[in-house]
């Protein structure tokens, strides 16, 4: 069984790739207990923290979207889609390294499907039940990341494709200190400067999508 001893160097361990000191250690050790290993063992497993957890999540990740963005309600609905899809999750995760704690029983057949989201989700609700939403948002903050939760060319791609079947079209030209982005679609365009063409592309996909979303209100 995978981290079959829980030791204190463990928790010392998990707790620094988290950023919280838990009051409550059996909290910090019940959230990496896979109910694989929970079937053998009989402690309790993960499974109420994490259903805990998608709860915390998704209020956190809401206010946040609210607060930063001006979308209609829609819009900020598939944002949220976004932020917390196993994907976006998955990619949270492998950014702290929690898999490496997660104690479970069988072969690493146990670690597919949704197993490394539905540990995310885990660790946000040990966080809230030990320290708070204070606590939870703070870890969100550092690893669910603006860029993940907001994709502007891939937004700006969906938006334009569901209304007239067609992509937008990009054209990167070198500029002082960087790169201009000009964007076109459906009758308007938008520019972008950045660093690299990459930030050029995302600066001008974002204010391209800007303008059509306030278009579309009016």
């Amino acid at each position: 069984m995978h981290n079959a001893a829980w030791t204190d160097a463990l928790a010392d361990e998990a707790e620094r790739a988290i950023g919280h000191r838990f009051s409550d250690r059996a909290l910090l050790k019940t959230c990496f207990t896979h109910a694989s290993c929970s079937n053998i063992t009989g402690e309790p497993s993960n499974e109420r923290l994490e259903f805990l957890g998608d709860a915390v999540l998704g209020l956190c990740v809401t206010e946040r979207l609210y607060r930063r963005f001006g979308e209609d309600e829609g819009h900020l609905t598939d944002m949220r889609q976004r932020c917390v899809s196993q994907r976006a999750l998955e990619l949270a995760e492998s950014g702290v390294g929690l898999l490496r704690f997660l104690r479970y029983a069988g072969g690493d057949d146990v670690l597919r499907g949704k197993t490394r989201s539905n540990l995310f989700e885990a660790v946000v609700g040990a966080l809230y039940i030990d320290g708070g939403l204070a606590a939870a948002q703070t870890f969100l903050d550092r690893t669910l990341s603006m860029t993940e939760e907001v994709n502007y060319k891939s937004l700006l791609q969906e938006y334009v494709q569901q209304r007239v079947h067609i992509t937008p079209v990009y054209r990167v030209s070198e500029a002082e200190a960087g790169y201009v982005c000009t964007v076109a679609a459906m009758g308007a365009e938008a520019q972008g400067f950045g660093a690299n063409k990459k930030h050029a592309e995302v600066r001008a996909a974002q204010a391209l999508y800007e303008i059509l979303i306030k278009r579309e209100r009016h």
